[in-house]
């Protein structure tokens, strides 16, 4: 079997938005769906910090972020992008003055929030640095901190969000600079969809990073973010990612990769395919399955790996995985392409797996 390293779907979303480049990654115009994940190390510490960028790329992170809180964490963040393996955006808020000095110092993007950056004046300052640079600028709207003007408007949460992105983006584009990405999000799943939808019309040209903000902990925020991201993506809007986790950085890019591949998108590594348990089950399904997920974590195979509990759901429901398992009373039909490779013991499943899957 012959297999390419990552599986991608050959209708691409996206393709009208014009391409901007972060580091060496492209963004938009027809590319791929980036994965991203923001640091949250202390942002003084340069060693914790390239800790958990390595970490996200061996994950599958292509893009990170690290917030800059304050002036004197500048040397902090230039230390970190002049050693990351990932190019390193800059998340500023308040201070135009720190956006300007990043720019300077190795950043590859900056995001800001125009609504609390100070104003128009403090914002050219910042589009003159990203300029010189030669960087691209994420838009940043949130829910929390729209401008207080727009913020009073009698308007639907969607529809202001979204008039605050598009008032920025034509004031950039006024003064000449082009090179912007755009991001509305809410806590709220459907209302960030709508903000979503009315941006992919409004700015077609404009590549957008969708996300669903402060979604909560995992369980809940790996649920809400696949609901609202699932529904973007399936319908072409969104150019790069961020599932937003109260967890460890690294099940945001798990969480990433895993939506991309449900949607045939993107795929880095195996999909377990796994059938609920019942009566008919005579092994420990659970435990195998979860012994097989923790297997496979370490693999980098695009493949299909099913672990069925009885002859009713595999092979036949799996026909179409290139490996799996079904159980019976004690024992295990290994079986590739729906046909039959060999018959183990219970205790010897999953390394027989794993070794069928080293064959492939």
């Amino acid at each position: 079997m012959s297999l390419e390293p990552e599986q991608v779907r050959e209708t691409k979303p996206n393709q009208a938005t014009r391409q901007v480049m972060v580091g060496d990654v492209p963004m938009g115009g027809g590319a791929c769906v980036v994965v991203q994940s923001m640091l949250n190390a202390p942002a003084n510490d340069v060693e914790a910090n390239l800790a958990q960028i390595r970490a996200l790329a061996d994950a599958g992170c292509e893009v990170v972020r690290m917030a800059i809180p304050r002036r004197d964490c500048l040397d902090a963040f230039q230390a970190v992008c002049e050693a990351s393996p990932l190019p390193v955006v800059a998340d500023i808020h308040f201070d135009a003055a720190i956006a300007i000095e990043a720019a300077r110092r190795g950043a590859a993007k900056l995001r800001i929030n125009p609504g609390n950056i100070g104003g128009w004046a403090k914002t050219d300052a910042v589009l003159d640095a990203a300029g010189e640079a030669g960087i691209p600028i994420r838009i940043g709207v949130n829910a929390g901190s729209l401008d207080a003007a727009l913020a009073q408007r009698d308007l639907p949460l969607p529809r202001k969000l979204a008039l605050s992105a598009e008032e920025y983006v034509q004031h950039c584009e006024e003064r000449g600079f082009a090179n912007l990405v755009v991001s509305a999000k809410a806590h709220d799943v459907m209302a960030t969809v709508e903000t979503y939808r009315l941006l992919s019309r409004k700015i077609p040209h404009i590549p957008l990073h969708i996300g669903i903000t402060e979604a909560g902990t995992a369980f809940q925020g790996i649920i809400k973010s696949a609901c609202g991201l699932g529904i973007l993506l399936e319908e072409g809007i969104g150019d790069t990612l961020r599932i937003s986790l109260t967890d460890d950085p690294v099940q945001e890019i798990r969480a990433c990769w895993t939506l991309l591949a449900a949607l045939g998108l993107r795929r880095r590594s195996p999909e377990l395919i796994s059938c609920p348990t019942c009566g008919r089950c005579q092994v420990n399904l659970i435990g195998l399955a979860k012994q097989v997920e923790e297997r496979l974590a370490q693999s980098s195979k695009p493949i299909k790996v099913a672990v069925m509990g009885c002859v009713v759901n595999g092979p036949g429901e799996a026909a179409d995985a290139d490996i799996g398992v079904a159980c019976g009373d004690g024992v295990g039909i290994v079986f590739s392409g729906g046909k039959t490779v060999r018959k183990v013991a219970e205790s010897d499943i999953v390394d027989a797996l794993m070794e069928e899957i080293g064959r492939l």
